[in-house]
């Protein structure tokens, strides 16, 4: 397996959630986020495998907020092949699969919608922004995506979430979005949203 991670089992009807945690995180840090969002999932939870001043992270960025759109790209492509790779090993392979994702976490989950629809379908995306300018015309639709996001998040300033939202209506998926007037946080009422999300 390429990407160090844990895996907790969880009941087989329910949809296996592949955690993606943000910048200087670890794979514990969503465990608590999974069981509000879907108690009976199957959790997989990997590290980032970039490393930035010792911090864990998904991708490289160039600056804060300026993303190395070409490590984005590669980065998205090994983390969907480690997904099926743990799904054979795993034994979850073919199931309804979820990213979420926080922050660096819910950008890279998004450049797996974007980028390899053929992994991942389905996303809830906190604090998250366009992770790539121009992605591929997959045909997105039977995609489904939830974005809750802060209006005066700093690090993920509403103009970019808005790009990502049009980039994936665009390319036909469903997204369904949640605003709080906070920061860069997952706010109570944002993963109350994400798990009635799931639900349906």
């Amino acid at each position: 397996m390429t990407l160090r991670h844990k895996f907790i089992e969880g009941a087989p009807d329910a949809p296996v959630l592949l955690l993606l945690h943000g910048t200087g995180g670890g794979p514990d840090d969503l465990l608590g986020l999974a069981r509000e969002l879907s108690p009976d999932s199957a959790v997989l939870a990997p590290a980032g495998p970039v490393s930035e001043h010792g911090a864990a992270r998904w991708f490289r960025r160039l600056a804060e907020g300026v993303f190395d759109h070409e490590d984005v790209v590669k980065r998205a492509n090994e983390l969907a092949d480690f997904v099926v790779e743990a799904g054979e090993e795993y034994g979850f392979g073919g199931r309804r699969l979820i990213a979420v994702g926080f922050s660096n976490g819910a950008n890279i989950a998004a450049a797996l919608v974007l980028l390899r629809p053929d992994v991942v379908r389905e996303a809830a995306l906190f604090a998250s922004m366009s992770p790539v300018p121009e992605p591929p015309e997959h045909d997105l639709s039977g995609s489904r995506v939830f974005l809750a996001n802060g209006e005066n998040d700093p690090m993920a300033p509403l103009a970019s979430t808005g790009e990502l939202i049009r980039l994936l209506r665009e390319r036909g998926a469903d997204v369904v979005t949640q605003r709080h007037p906070g920061g860069h946080q997952i706010t109570v009422d944002g993963v109350r949203a994400a798990a009635e999300w799931i639900k349906n």
